[in-house]
């Protein structure tokens, strides 16, 4: 088990303050952040919060996995690394970045 969580279905309008006061009941908080998106700054819907010790992370996702917050249920769930998560973008046949070994010059 580890002490970072993804939240996914969030409200547009969740600020990652809110996200630290959403978790703060269930545990010392180290970090939350809401991503958004890089050129218009609006909230992509999900986040990461990271939470101080597991036994935290893991009441925080019992409390709150599928409770419903602004008007969606939350997915609170351990958050995977890049790696791990398979799949993903670039490289070849990957979808995105650089596949197919076609090059335009």
């Amino acid at each position: 088990m580890g002490r970072k969580l993804y939240v996914g279905n969030l409200g547009f309008n969740v600020s990652s303050a809110d996200l630290e006061q959403l978790f703060a009941p269930h545990g010392t908080v180290q970090s939350a952040q809401v991503v958004t998106d890089r050129s218009t700054g609006q909230s992509r819907g999900f986040g990461f919060v990271e939470m101080d010790s597991d036994q935290e992370a893991q009441a925080a996702i019992a409390a709150l996995n599928g409770q419903e917050h602004d008007g969606r249920a939350l997915t609170v769930n351990e958050a995977r690394s890049r790696e791990s998560r398979g799949g993903g973008r670039g490289g070849y046949g990957g979808g995105g970045g650089g596949g197919g070994g076609r090059r335009r010059y």
